[in-house]
């Protein structure tokens, strides 16, 4: 029984090895999608910008096409008013010249607003180009990092997973399955130490008469609490 309470152990340190590993490769792989959301972010923002100035050129295609509109007209009006005959046709002319030329002036500044918008939207273009090319080749390196990491660890845990299913052969098909049991119903703590009349599991008094048997090693005890097996570090106090 003294082998088998070995065994025991033997597997839990498996287990317990077995699930730092697993966690371990949990963590390298969220520290990958971050990576990757990270990169993401910053390539919206980046395609975010640069439709934004796909729609202030269009914006400004439109209104340079409004003031030629605009200057054709003022010059054709000119024109026209060195053929005018009467006085009255002469004011309306004048008056769609006024209008047309206002109109210039108001474009005329809207454009340059648009100019200086476009100016500033560029830099910020040119700031997260550089800012995503960086980060890209940085995020490149840190997955292929995080992943070779993965691999490794995946590699200690097929070892380890092999190891444990040797010890479970020898331990019998019963046992095991109680023993996985608890690991499930106890957080992945399956034995606890029985030291000083307790259970270092549950921190629960056990009963003296099992507490003094258990240094028999002659068959496996649950403690009557938390149901975990016991097993013992220590002598039997003379």
């Amino acid at each position: 029984m003294k082998k088998k309470l070995e065994l025991l152990e033997q597997l839990q340190g498996s287990d317990k090895g077995i699930d730092e590993q697993l966690s371990a490769q949990n963590e390298h792989r969220a520290a990958i999608s971050r990576l990757t959301e990270d990169l993401a972010a910053l390539q919206r923002a980046l395609v975010e910008r640069q439709e934004e100035m796909a729609s202030l050129r269009q914006e400004k295609a439109a209104l340079e096409a409004a003031l030629h509109t605009e200057q054709e007209n003022i010059r054709r009006s000119e024109t026209n008013m060195k053929e005018i005959r009467t006085n009255k046709e002469f004011q309306a002319v004048g008056r769609e010249i006024t209008t047309a030329r206002k109109q210039v002036a108001d474009i005329e500044e809207q454009l340059l607003q648009l100019v200086s918008r476009m100016d500033e939207l560029q830099a910020a273009v040119d700031t997260l180009l550089g800012e995503y090319s960086a980060s890209e080749a940085t995020t490149a390196q840190g997955i292929a990092e995080m992943q070779q990491a993965i691999d490794s660890l995946q590699q200690a845990i097929d070892t380890a997973v092999a190891g444990r299913e040797a010890i479970a052969k020898s331990l019998g098909s019963n046992l095991v399955r109680r023993y996985n049991q608890l690991r499930e119903q106890r957080r992945g703590q399956a034995l606890a130490e029985a030291r000083d009349g307790s259970c270092t599991g549950c921190n629960m008094q056990l009963p003296p008469q099992m507490y003094n048997t258990l240094f028999r090693m002659e068959e496996i005890f649950f403690c009557p609490h938390c149901q975990r097996i016991l097993i013992l570090k220590q002598e039997q106090p003379t």
